[in-house]
């Protein structure tokens, strides 16, 4: 009989370099994966265009830290097909509530429109899942999520899987071995999601800007 894997379990093995991953929604179980190229965001190499750097000084959203982590954690399994079972789920409101799993939320008009959900340990961030429900929010909030963890004082933003996406961004792909010394690294010392005083304004995330900035994080 397999174990199941508890939210103890998982942060282990988050510190090993490994996650979880479903085969389907419907799937019973889960499977620990290790990809031998790791995708990762460097902190201080985050690209952002000329159209986006516009599309996050325009306004009109607001970008809301842990403020529904379901919903953005559905909004992730909301596709045609999808890795986030129920177990994947549970064991990620858990840690949630644990203080070690949080999201980041783009609203506009008070609907949930993108975000993007993972679990911080030390001062890394595993960054599991992301979508969108209208252009460019996915990449709006994952340029807010850079400047909230550079603000925090995280070192390693991990994609777990290189992309083309994630490479217009800025994403590099790495082996096995170079990321573990990465990871190593990251896990000495802490780093807060939610930095004290920490209200980044809409111009010091589209300048790329390392300092938090004034202004409240609804912008429009």
């Amino acid at each position: 009989m397999v174990q199941p894997i508890t939210p103890e379990m998982l942060l282990r093995g988050y510190t090993m370099g490994v996650f979880p991953m479903a085969e389907s929604a419907d799937a019973a179980g889960l499977q620990w994966v290790e990809p031998r190229e790791r995708g990762i965001l460097p902190l201080d190499g985050f690209h952002i265009s000329r159209s986006l750097r516009r599309e996050i000084r325009r306004g009109g959203y607001s970008i809301v830290a842990d403020g529904d982590f379901r919903a953005v954690m559905e909004g992730c399994a909301d596709r045609p097909e999808t890795w986030i079972n129920a177990e994947i789920f549970a064991l990620y409101t858990a840690l949630h509530r644990m203080g070690h799993a949080h999201s980041l939320e783009m609203r506009e008009g008070g609907a949930l429109v993108g975000g993007v959900y993972g679990v911080a340990l030390g001062r890394a961030f595993f960054a599991e899942s992301m979508f969108s429900r209208r252009r460019s929010a996915s990449k709006i909030v994952l340029a807010w999520l850079m400047h909230r963890l550079r603000a925090g004082g995280f070192v390693l933003c991990d994609t777990q899987f290189p992309t083309p996406h994630l490479t217009s961004l800025g994403g590099v792909a790495l082996p096995r071995a170079a990321f573990q010394r990465l990871l190593a690294e990251a896990l000495r010392g802490t780093a807060a999601f939610d930095p004290p005083l920490y209200q980044p304004s809409c111009e010091a995330v589209a300048s790329g800007s390392s300092l938090s900035g004034t202004g409240a994080s609804s912008v429009g």
